[in-house]
């Protein structure tokens, strides 16, 4: 009997220590993941607690979590067993953060009312406004698009499901067709997690238009002076071979989920990683140095609220994209790579900006040849990546053009611009397990049957 109580207790003991080493360390991350999701689900998206828990947050071990929205205080709760609460609040015009490093009235104090459109876009056609001309073009198939689109959306009680919230396509600038699960509109903001790179993309080339930074400037990080990051250029950072060391992976205690879910100023974190590599030595794929340029856009600006105004008046407003948000975190940087929310009409306005070489309905909003940049591919990253953007050199998609490139989120957000096809497709989503983009976008372009320009 005491053998046996010893066994056990050694057993416990083994317990408590895979618990405290393994399981503790990611506790904070699962409640700060829920908590985080669930506030801007509500308060950003305007969605039902009930529908995010039972899509957004239905994989393990999210799902353990336990979460509760408080609509008086505009924030929402998590807790896994009780243990490791965290909590996300709403902020006007910057959307939800988590309490992390600041009190949390110093966190509600940075507030931004976004400006009611100069115009109404429900008067004015597509794209700039709502309202969609009756185009037909004779070389598309309609009936055809459109039962490709709601294949792509889950029927009821259809297996397998492919979680799609959105799809949108937009062909010769015209809003071909779209499609949406129940309880999503088009006028739903859905999250895009890394198509936000993509955003900052266009912030950096409106300052560069501008003349207000260049891209082979350093960085200009103060702590970076004295030491080799000093050589690291804003071009470095945009096409993620600045040398710092980083740890890409979102299902562990790794650089991106304790710069998302634990500390509160995302740009003081990425900034104290160590270079490991000269620049523009080696690729690797980084959400801090997304994060690093975010706070160098905000370092440009002297006031916070020019800051904030910035994206919504030399980019969204210009687009149509009157949906869009990007999120700030507890410091009240934008967290440039990771938290967007548009519409998917919006976000299809945002792959027609750059269909068009920069240009949108005739405004020249970014810089020319700044698109041609933007698709170049980095060295090292094997005809995958331009600068935040990804490409298909490698034709990863094997079945759809070489020049499709794309901006790219977890749980499979993508904005698909194919310019030899005047086309931009866009599928939003709480995964994308069980569906397949290569057969989903060659099927889209096997509707459109000809005077195409051939790639």
């Amino acid at each position: 009997m005491r053998k046996l109580l010893k066994w056990f207790l050694y057993f416990l003991l083994v317990v408590i220590l895979i618990v405290i080493i393994y399981a503790w360390p990611r506790v904070p991350i699962i409640t700060g993941y829920a908590a985080k999701s669930m506030c801007s689900g509500v308060f950003v998206a305007e969605r039902q607690p009930a529908t995010i828990t039972s899509r957004d947050l239905s994989f393990f071990p999210i799902n353990l979590a336990h979460t509760k929205v408080d609509y008086v205080d505009k924030s929402a709760t998590a807790s896994l067993f009780g243990l490791a609460k965290r909590k996300a609040v709403f902020r006007e015009g910057l959307g939800c953060t988590l309490l992390n490093d600041f009190p949390e009235d110093k966190v509600r104090e940075k507030q931004y009312k976004n400006p009611v459109p100069s115009y109404n876009p429900d008067t004015l056609l597509w794209p700039m406004g709502s309202k969609i001309k009756d185009t037909v073009f004779p070389e598309v198939n309609y009936t055809l698009l459109d039962s490709v689109l709601e294949a792509a959306i889950d029927i009821k009680e259809t297996k397998p499901v492919k979680k799609t919230f959105a799809v949108v396509v937009v062909y010769k600038n015209s809003l071909l067709a779209e499609a949406y699960a129940d309880e999503i509109d088009r006028n739903t903001r859905l999250l895009g997690w890394s198509m936000t790179k993509s955003l900052t993309n266009a912030l950096l080339g409106l300052l560069v238009k501008e003349g207000k930074l260049k891209l082979n400037q350093p960085a200009l990080v103060d702590s970076w002076s004295g030491d080799s990051r000093v050589k690291i250029t804003i071009e470095n950072l945009m096409h993620m071979n600045s040398g710092l060391s980083w740890d890409e992976n979102y299902f562990n205690v790794s650089d991106a989920t304790k710069m998302l879910y634990v500390v509160g100023d995302m740009y003081k974190y990425a900034i104290q990683n160590q270079a490991i590599y000269p620049p523009d030595s080696v690729w690797f794929y980084s959400s801090g140095t997304a994060n690093i340029l975010s706070g160098i856009v905000r370092n440009t600006f002297g006031e916070d609220q020019d800051y904030y105004r910035f994206p919504r008046e030399r980019l969204f407003s210009r687009t149509g994209m009157n949906h869009t948000l990007i999120e700030a975190d507890a410091s009240g940087t934008f967290v440039g790579s990771s938290y967007s929310y548009a519409t998917a009409r919006d976000w299809a306005r945002f792959g027609m900006l750059y269909l068009n070489n920069g240009i949108f309905m005739g405004d020249t909003i970014l810089l020319p040849g700044w698109v041609d940049y933007t698709t170049e591919p980095v060295k090292g990253s094997d005809g995958t990546y331009g600068a935040l953007f990804w490409l298909n050199r490698s034709k990863e998609l094997k079945d759809v053009p070489e020049d499709m490139y794309l901006c790219d989120g977890f749980h499979g957000q993508r904005v698909f611009i194919i310019p030899s096809k005047d086309l931009v497709v866009v599928r939003l989503g709480y995964s994308y397990k069980n569906f397949d983009f290569n057969e989903f976008l060659s099927a889209v372009i096997k509707t459109i049957h000809k005077n195409l320009k051939q790639p």
